[in-house]
């Protein structure tokens, strides 16, 4: 009766999350009929169960970690998902080893299952180097198969006990992590992503590994699940799939041998304070007055103002010294810097540094993660996680952050890349700390368009653009390296008008924005006597960028931006206006971003002005569906408005 009970039980568990599939490793025929996911009908493939478990062999001390899966194909796109490669790591004197493959395919003909396993001809290994992978293809795999794998690794790196991702590019019904950890190891433990987990259990096992003259370990045993996990599709505004793809990591932080030796494996940022102070490649660069000794010209060296200083100081650096691309803290040398005028990262920002300091600035080297490496990890250090490196000074109370390896940016300004929420600020006299990297000025960009509306049913007239902030970086660059093939691409990008004449107005690279006037005619639509224009000739967005039905990490724009565009239409005494659009005032919660749409006629002109906001520079996964609507809002807003005229 109580096994009757605790089937029923299962089965109800199962069913509260998934009405079609059978959360279980085995294969029912139900599960071969159904061919759809109703969370995401987008979906290529489903993983109906995801298991792992990771423990110490008691007998070799190896970590032995156990998979078994069981995934729906859905899709054709999905067929792939029927090839399997895992990476074995090699060391010194180990290598990783994997053992018991096993894998089956299942289909349904004829309204029979038919199993097609895995056979050891269809596995296959990959030297390299430093790894060797091992990959093995599943048979038959098909649209409305489910495919079974299971496998175990063994290894003896125990620095990082094995990771485990709950999430995947494609949607989990169910995710269960076992892990048992002894004693002697103690790893920080880091949850990463928006995703809660449904479960976790932990408990204490006694003695679970013994070493030798009668001693033992307790082990750490903990079950992590999550069931319905949407799946991580990557899309516009965001940095990379690791800041927040769920799963949870493992840093080794002490080891705690049978003999009584301890090993600390991770250090307390005190620690490494020290030791990146009297680091070759770092501290010993920094603030080294002698390195640059006579190097600035003396009209640079006799200026009165702080800020006019530092931004000569600054421009001196990016116009006498290139970057190289490179931006790993590896053989950084700023006496070579000097020398071959090309170099990393850190050695050009640290030869501005040590220019800065020498002419009395206060200046701190920030390390940092950028957008594409991944968030840095707060809750310990892992110094590994930070590849690239900016500067912070403060000049008249106002603080400033600087990056030298770009042309196209102005004092105060830092690479888009380098836009990942926090650093490590390095002050070796008073200990390193946390600083955000926020950007506080808005980004801009700006449309004014003027047009005349002739006798001949034509419109002629400009349009002034002005860009600012980061909206400036690209047109500063492409008109700066071939200013003919920018207004070439100006023609092939708005070829539904006619561009007669384009000039750039007040250029200089190294100034925050970026302007220019564009004579254009354009040809409206003309039916009788009516004539219909959209006044949106340049759009923000050609199309809506959020288009998942659902988004489980934030939208990052990286800073906060104004997009503004106004037209005004001089008309004549032959001309009226029978259509306008309506006055549109939609905003996001919060007061998070607007969008502002105005028409009015004031004597012979009629003067539309359209205002986008984002007042936040990284908005959560709760927001989603909010964005998502507002930007569909906005391009309907410029795709389809029209004012009609109409000639008297």
């Amino acid at each position: 009766m109580k096994l009757r009970l605790l089937i029923i039980a299962l089965i109800i568990s199962c069913s509260s999350f998934s009405q079609e599939y059978n959360v279980t490793k085995r294969v029912y025929k139900s599960d071969l009929k159904h061919n759809s996911y109703a969370k995401d009908s987008t979906a290529n493939a489903l993983v109906i169960y995801d298991y792992g478990n990771s423990f110490i062999d008691n007998t070799t001390y190896w970590l032995r970690v156990q998979i078994e899966q069981k995934i729906k194909i859905l899709r054709t796109e999905g067929i792939k998902r029927g090839a399997f490669e895992v990476k074995l790591y090699k060391g010194k004197s180990s290598e990783e080893i994997i053992k018991n493959i096993k894998g089956a395919t299942y289909n349904l003909e004829n309204d029979k299952v038919v199993i097609t396993e895995l056979t050891k001809d269809a596995i296959f290994e990959e030297e390299h180097e430093k790894y060797t992978l091992v990959k093995f293809v599943l048979p038959k795999v098909k649209v409305g198969s489910v495919i079974t794998i299971s496998y175990e690794t063994q290894s003896r790196f125990m620095t990082k006990y094995q990771p485990w991702y709950f999430q995947s590019t494609d949607p989990v019904l169910y995710s269960e992590y076992n892990t048992s950890i002894p004693g002697n190891y103690e790893y920080h433990v880091k949850l990463v992503g928006g995703i809660p987990l449904d479960t976790h259990d932990t408990s204490i096992e006694k003695d679970c590994l013994r070493g030798g003259n009668g001693s033992s370990a307790n082990c750490y045993v903990s079950k992590y699940i999550m069931k319905n996990v949407p799946a991580y599709k990557p899309e516009d505004f965001t940095t990379t799939a690791l800041n927040y793809m769920s799963r949870v990591e493992y840093e080794l932080s002490v080891f705690r041998g049978f003999d009584g030796k301890v090993d600390e494996m991770t250090k307390t940022w005190k620690d490494v304070d020290n030791e990146l102070k009297t680091d070759s490649d770092f501290g010993r660069q920094v603030s080294k007055r002698s390195l640059v000794k006579n190097i600035l010209p003396e009209s640079i060296v006799s200026m009165d103002t702080n800020l006019d200083k530092a931004h000569a100081i600054y421009q001196f650096v990016l116009d006498n010294y290139k970057w190289n691309g490179k931006s790993e803290r590896y053989d950084v040398s700023v006496k070579n810097l000097i020398k071959e005028k090309v170099g990393s990262v850190f050695e050009i920002n640290l030869l501005l540094e040590n220019l800065l300091t020498n002419e009395g600035f206060k200046v701190f080297a920030i390390l940092i993660s950028t957008r594409g490496n991944g968030l840095a990890t707060k809750i310990f250090p892992v110094l590994t996680d930070f590849n690239y490196l900016i500067l912070k000074t403060t000049i008249d109370d106002k603080d400033y952050f600087l990056d030298a390896t770009e042309p196209y940016l102005s004092f105060g300004e830092i690479p888009f890349r380098t836009l990942n929420q926090y650093g490590r600020l390095m002050d070796f006299d008073n200990g390193s700390y946390w600083e955000d990297i926020n950007v506080d000025d808005f980004s801009t960009r700006v449309h004014r368009v003027r047009l005349t509306l002739d006798i001949d049913n034509q419109f002629s007239g400009a349009i002034e653009s002005n860009f600012t902030g980061y909206h400036s970086h690209q047109p500063k660059q492409l008109y700066d390296e071939n200013s003919e093939a920018y207004f070439e691409n100006k023609i092939n990008v708005h070829s539904d008008i006619k561009i007669e004449n384009h000039e750039v107005n007040d250029y200089d690279k190294s100034k925050p924005s970026f302007k220019e006037i564009i004579d254009i005619a354009i040809e409206p639509e003309v039916i009788g006597n009516k004539i219909y224009l959209n006044p949106f000739i340049i759009k923000f967005f050609e199309e809506n960028p959020f288009k998942l039905q659902e988004r489980s990490y934030p939208i990052d724009f990286g800073y906060k931006d104004v997009y503004i565009y106004s037209m005004q239409v001089s008309l004549n005494e032959d001309y009226g206006i029978i259509e306008t659009p309506s006055t549109v005032n939609y905003s996001l919660p919060n007061d998070a971003g607007n969008i502002l749409l105005n028409v009015d006629r004031i004597n012979d002109q009629l003067i539309l002005y359209f205002k986008v906001k984002f007042n936040l520079p990284i908005y959560s996964p709760e927001f989603y569906p909010y964005l998502k609507e507002f930007m569909s809002k906005l391009v309907e807003l410029q795709n389809n408005t029209v004012i009609v005229f109409e000639k008297q």
